[in-house]
């Protein structure tokens, strides 16, 4: 194995044990995650020319040693403590090879005082093995800027004196909670990118399906982690059909079924048939229900509307936001028709949190369209089209709009 993909993977599937090796070893995260991103650089220009060594994390595990030792002792302070340190405890080219700590560094990446998008960057790099350059083009944002917020996040994390520990068993649920959240919006942002000439950006969905099974094979009892994973792997079953040659979206009632992902599929529907068996049921996996549903129809006219209609009755009782209302209205439509839906809808968008959004727009501008008002609905996908930043998004509704002319 040498090619540069294959590399790239199994640099990413090395990162957080490397880490974990060193943090356990050595103490300090933010020394630690600059050392191993280091070592993650040289491996990375190194293998695919000079071939992947016999043993990779061990090969990681020392370089990323090495910068450790060499950073410590660039500050003059600490010169004589790491000499002496260094002396007594020689790099060890595998520190704890029995000891998987991925876990633990996806809980204190999603440490309660750090930001949501301090969060999801730290995660990308510390536990996905991203670098920095990598997430910033991910989210179409400068490269500084992601710098800055992992660096501030490190600082926070020190500062606050986090250990590198798993949390104590009362806050293990809702450190999860916090980590599964993190993943849930690097997923969605992925598949339904927010801003840019793209739609997907596969590198941010697959990295989450990644680290999603990841957290299944250490928590593999917990319903929401396996209904996330479903949710992740039904939804993403779709994307071959989501887009034509040119980059233009095609909605769901569009999309040519024979181009979706059957063993994905297959994957996705047995999992969340076994964890709504056997597990308190939650959003994610109400969520993943859905999807099963729509993946499960051979057509869109086939789809079970009622049955998605009381998913999201439920998803609405347990964990309800402005996205779930919008698509509980589109449910409500389909099943009692659009006017009952366009009702719902009013009073659903004088909520804040859905003032002005382009989303609101479109779900008006499709019910006014099965109700038979063109011009209406065309004047809401124009709306639409001017509230989004992202292209292919502005191109399906102004095209919407343009056939209702």
């Amino acid at each position: 194995m040498n090619t540069t993909t294959e590399v790239e993977d199994l640099l990413r599937e090395l990162a957080p044990r490397v880490l974990g090796a060193l943090v356990r070893r050595h103490g300090g995260f933010d020394v630690c995650e600059d050392a191993v991103q280091e070592a993650l650089l040289a491996a990375a220009l190194q293998w695919p020319t000079e071939g992947v060594p016999d043993n990779p994390r061990g090969w990681l595990t020392t370089v990323a040693s090495r910068r450790r030792t060499e950073s410590w002792r660039a500050d003059s302070a600490r010169r004589r403590r790491e000499e002496t340190a260094a002396a007594q405890a020689p790099p060890n080219p595998d520190p704890a090879p029995a000891v998987d700590d991925t876990l633990t560094l996806l809980l204190l990446c999603c440490h309660p005082s750090l930001t949501q998008v301090s969060r999801v960057a730290l995660t990308l790099r510390a536990v996905g093995g991203l670098s920095t350059a990598e997430i910033a083009r991910a989210f179409l944002v400068p490269e500084a800027t992601v710098g800055q917020r992992i660096s501030r996040a490190k600082q926070r994390i020190k500062a606050d004196g986090a250990e590198f520990r798993l949390p104590p068993p009362a806050e293990v649920a809702e450190r999860t909670a916090a980590v599964l959240h993190v993943l849930y919006l690097i997923f969605n942002e992925g598949y339904t990118a927010s801003s840019g000439a793209a739609l997907h950006r596969v590198e941010l969905t697959g990295e989450a399906i990644r680290l999603t099974r990841q957290v299944r094979d250490r928590l593999p009892d917990d319903g929401e982690v396996a209904g996330l994973l479903a949710l992740m792997l039904l939804t993403d079953a779709r994307r071959p059909a989501r887009t034509r040659p040119d980059g233009a979206l095609v909605p769901l009632a569009e999309q040519d079924r024979t181009r979706w992902d059957a063993q994905t599929i297959a994957e996705g529907v047995t999992l969340i048939t076994a964890t709504l068996a056997s597990a308190p049921i939650g959003p994610y996996q109400l969520q993943a229900a859905i999807a099963a549903v729509h993946d499960e129809a051979a057509s869109s006219a086939d789809t079970d509307w009622p049955q998605i209609l009381g998913l999201y009755h439920l998803l609405d009782a347990i964990a309800p936001g402005p996205m779930v209302t919008l698509n509980h209205v589109v449910a409500v439509a389909m099943v009692h028709g659009p006017r009952v839906g366009l009702r719902r809808l009013a009073a659903a968008a004088a909520d804040p949190a859905l003032a002005g959004h382009h989303r609101v727009h479109a779900v008006r501008a499709h019910l006014l369209d099965l109700a038979g008002d063109r011009d209406a609905a065309r004047t809401q996908y124009e709306l639409a089209a001017r509230s989004t930043l992202s292209v292919p998004e502005q191109r399906y509704l102004n095209s919407r709009a343009a056939q209702l002319t």
